[in-house]
């Protein structure tokens, strides 16, 4: 059975750069809230969809879905690495049932996860140990993405074989909402970062250093206003929020990926796992949003959204 959803930001400059601390207060708190609700549905464990920052898929073979059997944090970011606690033979029953509902998702004996799912599972576990999970990754970072419908079917699917599991299972969606953050794209970059976007070649400590301290950096710059990245769109963000919590969950089909990217950042597109998270439920559920603030010093539109069938 479903117990609900929870939909939530993530970002990897939480720990390292600070917001005013009215802000900064008002986000623990509501998270913490939102830990003991989740906590009070006791979930014998999680599905969370999220996105990939081109830490764990790559050109070399690129699905737009894919359901982890075994797999692992990478640790970026302050988050703990090692193995992640996913049911395996439970992880398998649902990619099975995917394809049979006529989804073509991938699965991965060997899943490498980065913050876009260990951060919010990390945050959702304060004061208790961390839910077992099935992690679903949703192609948000690397062209072509998936489509908002075949998202929704998706989502739908996961919560159809949810539904009538017999454990309790919470659905998570992990992203964004607006952010622009410093990613390579494959169409720019040097031929030894292309090499690496497709081949996935694991990153030296001294690159994924470079490559950590260059999001500090441009969290400091946003801050100062001389961040040459998009700022997150409060506005945008908004009126996506207006939209989950109203059921509306083709608030973006008819926008193009360029138009996402160009109004709420690159990282507009995860926008996707909330939206397959959110599918997951029967229409009519109940949405609140937590929080939401738009935090330079963490470059991302924040919020926290919960949901429950109606």
């Amino acid at each position: 059975m479903i117990v609900g959803s929870v939909c939530l930001s993530h970002s990897p400059l939480r720990d390292s750069s600070r917001p005013s601390a009215d802000i900064e207060a008002r986000f623990d708190d509501a998270l913490r809230k939102l830990a003991a609700i989740v906590a009070d549905k006791k979930p014998d464990f999680a599905v969370i969809f999220y996105p990939d920052h081109l830490n764990g898929f790559f050109y070399k073979l690129l699905p737009p879905f894919c359901v982890g059997i075994q797999g692992a944090s990478v640790g970026d970011y302050g988050t703990a690495a090692g193995l992640l606690d996913i049911p395996e033979d439970r992880a398998s029953a649902l990619a099975r049932f995917l394809l049979d509902a006529g989804i073509d998702a991938a699965i991965s004996h060997d899943m490498h996860v980065d913050h876009g799912a260990v951060q919010p599972l990390e945050w959702l576990s304060e004061g208790h140990a961390p839910l077992p999970v099935i992690p679903i990754f949703v192609n948000c970072a690397a062209a072509p993405l998936p489509t908002f419908e075949r998202v929704r079917a998706l989502g739908r699917a996961v919560g159809d074989w949810a539904r009538e599991a017999p454990e309790r299972i919470l659905i998570i969606g992990s992203g964004g909402l607006s952010h622009d953050p410093p990613m390579p794209s494959l169409a720019t970059a040097s031929p030894e970062v292309r090499a690496r976007l497709i081949g996935g070649t694991p990153l030296l400590h001294a690159q994924r250093f470079a490559r950590q301290n260059r999001a500090r950096t441009e969290g400091q710059a946003m801050v100062t206003g001389t961040s040459s990245l998009l700022p997150a769109n409060a506005e945008w963000d908004r009126t996506l929020l207006d939209a989950f919590v109203s059921g509306n969950l083709s608030v973006l089909d008819n926008v193009t990926d360029a138009a996402i990217a160009q109004t709420g950042g690159r990282g507009g597109h995860e926008a996707r796992t909330w939206i397959a998270a959110l599918a997951a439920l029967r229409p009519g559920y109940a949405g609140h949003v937590h929080f939401y603030e738009a935090i330079d010093a963490w470059i991302t539109g924040m919020g926290l959204l919960e949901a429950t069938e109606a």
